[in-house]
């Protein structure tokens, strides 16, 4: 017997949407200094302050039309796309790094594609893994206590991922993805001994990435204190927490922030907060977080009140995917944790990290009509 269908949840659609104005807005506010008098981009032209506007408006239209798409199709139909998916992606994610193949950009080489046509290949693979581990994890939840019949797949397609994804390398990412891998994997009913030695191994594989890296090494230094080398590797925590500070309560006002001016690297991607906090204050810092929680608790209710482990286990795993990057983002950008380049959900610029997050509240949506429904 069929499930009944109901309107999707409110209050994760309305928090979605708050976001996702909120960063149009200021994606708009932080971008259009620097994209006017911007000199570092030959494929922009020098004069046109809302272009990175225009890009993220696409960006939000197409990210709006696969959310309602995903959110009208009966989620237990996806299941299907499991296996081609996390196939395809893990592919892409080794395709990305062969020489000549993936596009560089600041040292880092995490996309495929052509011109403005580029596509951020662990995105896809963030969103794959998670219907994968629903599918392969609700079939599975009888051999959850058992490592190697429950765990082993799973933490092997975790754990190449990551290890890919470090190459690029993007050490947030990777850990989003290990975060949302390890809920899961408990949300499933794996042992607690299990996970504990996991999360314990991964601190460990963490550690040694960070020591083999000189340029981590420096981060590491910088983030114990940012303000013994404030010109160079201090430099991105001193001016985010510069402008977060000078916010005040109220913040200085929209549009009128000065860390935007060439002061604070990544003002419309990753450290987005900073410009937020300094221009609306304390205050719009706060209603940004609110509205993460909000979407995490609306979230985490939906996954308790499904009807079936599958519908739980998607919405958990996309709820923890979101969650679990925007407290890595928070804590960079506040100078809680080391740098590492990771978007704010919903806010930051960007087009892969935006069209697939919204796909993926289409797909919390989508169980969420369903969720307190009898068979």
């Amino acid at each position: 017997m069929a499930l009944k269908k109901k309107s999707p949840d409110f209050l994760i659609f309305l928090s979605v949407l708050l976001l996702l104005g909120i960063g149009i807005i200021m994606v708009f506010s932080s971008s259009q200094y620097v994209a006017y008098y911007q000199t570092y981009d030959p494929g922009l032209k020098t004069g046109d302050a809302f272009v990175f506007l225009r890009r993220q408006l696409f960006n939000a239209l197409l990210g709006i039309i696969a959310m309602v798409f995903v959110m009208k199709i009966n989620y237990q139909k996806l299941k299907i796309f499991a296996k081609p998916g996390i196939i395809i992606s893990f592919i892409l994610l080794a395709v990305i790094l062969i020489k000549g193949v993936g596009i560089e950009i600041n040292g880092a080489t995490r996309w495929l594609g052509v011109g403005p046509f580029q596509i951020q290949p662990s995105e896809i693979f963030k969103l794959a893994l998670v219907l994968f581990l629903a599918k392969y994890l609700s079939e599975r939840q009888h051999l959850m206590k058992s490592f190697k019949e429950g765990l082993l797949l799973p933490l092997a397609l975790m754990g190449g991922a990551c290890l890919l994804i470090m190459k690029q390398p993007d050490l947030g990412t990777a850990m989003t993805i290990a975060g949302t891998t390890i809920v899961m994997l408990w949300a499933a009913g794996a042992r607690k001994s299990h996970l504990a030695m996991l999360v314990a191994a991964g601190l460990v594989l963490v550690v040694a990435a960070i020591v083999l890296e000189p340029y981590r090494m420096a981060r590491i230094f910088a983030f114990l204190d940012p303000w013994q080398d404030p010109q160079d590797t201090g430099f991105q925590t001193v001016q985010s927490l510069l402008a977060i500070g000078s916010g005040g309560l109220a913040g200085v006002g929209l549009g009128y922030g000065r860390a935007k001016m060439f002061y604070l690297p990544e003002r419309h991607t990753d450290f987005i907060f900073a410009v937020i906090a300094e221009e609306l204050g304390f205050i719009g810092g706060t209603a940004v977080i609110l509205l993460f929680l909000l979407f995490v608790w609306r979230g985490l209710k939906v996954a308790v009140s499904s009807p079936e482990s599958f519908g739980s286990l998607l919405a958990v795993g996309v709820t923890s995917m979101v969650g679990i990057q925007a407290i890595i983002n928070l804590g960079v950008v506040t100078g809680s944790l080391p740098v590492t380049g990771i978007t704010l959900p919903f806010i930051s610029y960007g087009g892969s990290s935006l069209l697939f997050s919204l796909a993926g509240v289409g797909l919390l949506l989508n169980v969420s009509r369903y969720a307190g429904s009898d068979r």
